[in-house]
């Protein structure tokens, strides 16, 4: 295998292209839009219509497990009252997922590669010579 699952976890803590490993995840005139497919080496990112679910489910479950619980669970236990629990679950629903909206991305392409490091096209490159 030419991209290895280390490299694959590396790649994806730095939010870079799994297979080149090129900061090319998004476009370089905006902080939140994703290139369809990596300039250098031509993966797809954006795999179609459901693309973003992946990121998206990462995103909800480190802001609500990380942030929202959390705060719920003080205040349901008494910890801190309602004027603080109010303001930090709405200041934790509009600012984490912004805040992770890249990160979310590397971590998804990160967790799928991983398990499916065959579909990478570096490692595809060698299976078809190896095939014929």
């Amino acid at each position: 295998m030419t991209v290895s699952r280390f490299k694959i976890i590396e790649n994806g803590l730095k939010c870079r292209c799994p297979n080149c490993g090129l900061p090319t995840l998004f476009r370089s005139d905006s902080r939140f839009k994703v290139n369809e497919t990596c300039p250098n080496c031509d993966l797809r990112i954006e795999n179609g219509d459901g693309a973003f679910l992946g990121p998206f489910a990462i995103n909800y479950g480190v802001t609500a497990f990380g942030v929202i619980i959390p705060v719920i669970v003080l205040y349901a236990t008494g910890r801190i009252g309602a004027r603080v629990a109010l303001p930090a679950c709405f200041a934790g629903a509009l600012l984490v997922p912004l805040l992770l909206y890249r990160v979310s991305w590397g971590w998804w392409l990160m967790l799928y590669y991983f398990f499916l490091p065959a579909n990478l096209p570096a490692n595809r490159m060698g299976r078809e010579e190896d095939d014929r």
